[in-house]
């Protein structure tokens, strides 16, 4: 029997009439102390598209950059190309997770993102923001906040990809999962991986052969159960002990 697991909140539609203010990703994305009338502000400059399907992208490397774009449904991934041409993926993100500051350096997109799934986003022209910054110093904020979390996440990808053990990386990533999930109040011991074993391997410099006989060998020794997508976490300190995080 397959485990297919329910949110512990409701999942967040692709309705392009969803606004900041009754969106349930809110306090994730926007400041907690911002005042209704700021909030509508900000949701006056926010554009809501068309939902992305599946493999498509929300832009490519070298795009001039002009937004910054958070996931509000689904996930997607960023990747970049090497100079011999191999695609190397540099995160995912999911619901509440902004991505597009990559572009901001050098007014052009560093990576591409592709959609994982049927996504939706929620577009934040970066000039209009900055003017609102101005206005709100509370949203100014905030946004270097996110861009300090990007970074601290670089980081630890960086120190992740260090460590030889393929069991270390694949622990520290369900637990980075399972941490984002828990951010958004949903499950922390049961979820679906919206990204294939590929993209997995790929992410964490790891083939996809590795990927699955690591994913068997933590269901073999009581960490976690596996069914395709659906993850369940059985042993949380065991796998945090696994992952070097555990004290």
């Amino acid at each position: 029997m397959s485990m297919i697991y329910p949110s512990a909140a409701p999942q967040c539609s692709h309705d392009r009439k969803v606004s900041c203010g009754n969106c349930r990703l809110n306090s994730l994305c926007l400041p907690i102390s911002l005042h209704m009338d700021e909030i509508d502000q900000l949701d006056q400059i926010v554009q809501r598209g068309r939902p992305l399907q599946k493999n498509e992208y929300l832009y490519r490397a070298g795009d001039t950059f002009t937004s910054v774009f958070a996931v509000r449904s689904g996930a997607v991934k960023a990747l970049t190309l090497s100079d011999q041409g191999d695609e190397q993926i540099t995160g995912f993100y999911l619901p509440g997770e902004v991505v597009g500051m990559d572009g901001i350096a050098d007014n052009c997109y560093t990576n591409s993102v592709i959609a994982l799934e049927t996504s939706s986003v929620c577009e934040i022209p970066f000039n209009r923001m900055e003017e609102l910054s101005l206005q709100i110093p509370m949203l100014q904020r905030h946004f270097f906040q996110l861009l300090s979390r990007e970074i601290t996440q670089e980081q630890q990808v960086i120190a992740l990809l260090s460590k030889s053990s393929a069991e270390t990386r694949i622990a520290a990533f369900l637990l980075s999962i399972s941490t984002r999930n828990s951010r958004r109040h949903l499950s922390s011991t049961q979820f679906n991986l919206p990204m294939s074993r590929t993209d997995i391997g790929n992410y964490l410099g790891l083939t996809i052969e590795t990927v699955s006989r690591v994913f068997t060998r933590l269901q073999n020794q009581g960490l976690i159960g596996v069914d395709k997508k659906a993850i369940h976490i059985r042993d949380m300190n065991g796998l945090a002990e696994l992952a070097g995080s555990y004290s």
